[in-house]
């Protein structure tokens, strides 16, 4: 059996005030995001299917246009090719699960 420490992984700063970790298998992905208040993911889309849940903190999403604010304990779903972003509201911590995996955010352990 394979264990990790989140804490260990390699870091990316994908935007100013959010830092992401990734770990992966073959076909799914999970990060994990930590978004400063204030801190914005501009609307984007990928063809990656993405479950976010936000596990600390509040987060306000737009998503295919329509905006709500999420916090700890909910999750966002996002099909493929769906325009979506974020703004964190407060401090707050995410994971992301993509599928299949998004080579983009592939980093070295």
């Amino acid at each position: 059996m394979k264990s990790l420490r989140v804490k260990e992984l390699n870091r990316k700063e994908l935007a100013p005030g959010i830092v992401m970790r990734s770990v992966h298998l073959s076909q799914v992905m999970v990060t994990f995001i930590n978004l400063a208040k204030g801190s914005v993911v501009p609307v984007h889309s990928h063809p990656h299917e993405q479950i976010t849940v936000v596990i600390s903190g509040s987060l306000y999403f737009t998503l295919e246009g329509e905006e709500k604010m999420v916090g700890a304990g909910e999750a966002v779903l996002i099909p493929g090719g769906a325009s979506h972003g974020v703004r964190a509201l407060e401090d707050s911590v995410a994971h992301d699960s993509f599928s299949p995996i998004r080579e983009d955010y592939i980093l070295d352990r």
